[in-house]
This record gives C-alpha cells, structure tokens and sequence, in this order.
C-alpha cells in the first residue's frame, strides 16, 4: 500500500519491460497484416475478431508498461505500488486471452482441408494461419515475461518491511525531516512511605534502607521536675 517502488525491485526487470515493448511491435504488426491478406485477395475486409483483440493489447501494454517505467524512473513519488500490481495483472489476463485466441485460430485455418481449391486459392487461408500462429507464439512469450514482472514486484513489496510504515507515517502528516533517535523514557517510582513520628508503618511495609525500625507509638511520662 506504499508509495514508490520497492528498494528489493531488481534491476533486470527494466530490461524485461523494454523486451514486452518490442515484442508488442512485432505482434501489431502480424495483427495488423492478418486483417489486411482477406481484403487484398478478396477484396473484403476480413475476419479481425482476433486480430483486433491482439491489437487492443497491444496498445492497452504501451500505456500500462510505459506509463509505470516513466513514473518508477522520473516520478516515484507517483508510483502507488497497490495500483501498478493491478494493472500488471490486468495485462497478464489479456495476453493469456489474446494468445490463447490466436492460436485456436490459427490452429483452424492450418488444419482446414483445401484439396477442392486450387493452390493458389487456399494460399491466404495459409498466411492467415501462419501470422495468427506467429501471434500467439510471441504472445505466449509477452505473457510469460509479464507474470515474471508481476512475481518479482510483489516479492519486493513483501520484502520491504520498514518503508511502508515510513510511507503511511508520511502521509499522516507524522514525519517530518529526518529522524532523531529518542530517548527511552522510564517511569519514577515514588519513594517508600516513611512512618512519622509516633505513627507506625503500615503492615507490611519495611522502613527504608538504614533507618532503624520505628517502634509502635506509645505514649511517653513527662520528665520529673525538680
């Protein structure tokens, strides 16, 4: 629930961020070429059920991953680790939807029987198997390099005990500069009761260290006059 990223974050997930960027490239523009082989060997706009989805991810991981690389690195004050979790998973679903898809689809149009078609009838039914096939490799490949993202950034918020409570103290208003050590503070205990003069102790209680024991009060005769 802090803010900032985490000090245990490591530093090779930066580099898994920018390999998700550049894989999400290659995957628009697969995306982008399956859409396009129906409408230029037919002349229709083809089938972008899957395609749009792969599409939709993509740009949905351009935003997510590159809003949170800038704040993480120009703005931590900004990063609410709470959040960047979330979205993190958000994206890991849609890469699990979208790979998942794209290879079903193109499981279907590599398997079709097109002996009745000439040659070079069936050929975009192929290249339309063969880019969907290519998404859904890359993208099981951007799935998995996403959980290893959002794994690594939840062990390192498990493991940082001590900034949140600075963090949430922040935020209450209840730190301020840096931090002097304080010191311990320890309770006086009130001196022992002494018994007065012709009064005695309460039962139980010992006259301090030193002092001799007072006698039971008792009455005293006066002194003989001359």
């Amino acid at each position: 629930m802090a803010k900032g990223p985490p000090p245990a974050l490591p530093r090779f997930l930066l580099f898994v961020k920018i390999a998700i960027l550049v894989l999400s490239v290659i995957i628009l523009a697969l995306a982008a070429y399956s859409i396009s082989i129906f409408s230029t060997s037919y002349g229709v706009y083809g089938y972008s059920g899957v395609a749009g989805l792969l599409i939709f991810t993509v740009i949905k991981t351009w935003i997510i991953y590159g809003a949170l690389t800038f704040i993480e690195l120009r703005a931590p004050h900004l990063y609410w680790r709470i959040v960047a979790i979330a979205l993190y998973g958000i994206s890991i679903i849609f890469w699990l939807s979208a790979w998942a898809w794209s290879a079903s689809n193109a499981a279907f149009w590599l398997s079709w029987d097109y002996g009745f078609l000439y040659s070079s009838s069936y050929a975009p039914f192929k290249a339309e198997g063969a880019a969907l096939a290519a998404c859904a490799g890359l993208g099981a490949v951007v799935w998995i390099l996403a959980i290893v993202n959002e794994v690594f950034l939840v062990r390192a918020c498990l493991a940082d005990h001590g900034t949140t409570n600075a963090h949430g103290q922040a935020e209450l208003g209840q730190v301020h500069g840096k931090h002097e050590p304080q010191a311990a503070v320890y309770p006086v205990s009130a001196p022992a009761p002494t018994a007065q003069y012709g009064q005695q102790a309460p039962y139980g209680q010992q006259a301090p260290y030193g002092q001799p024991q007072q006698a039971p009060y008792q009455q005293q005769q006066p002194y003989p006059t001359q």
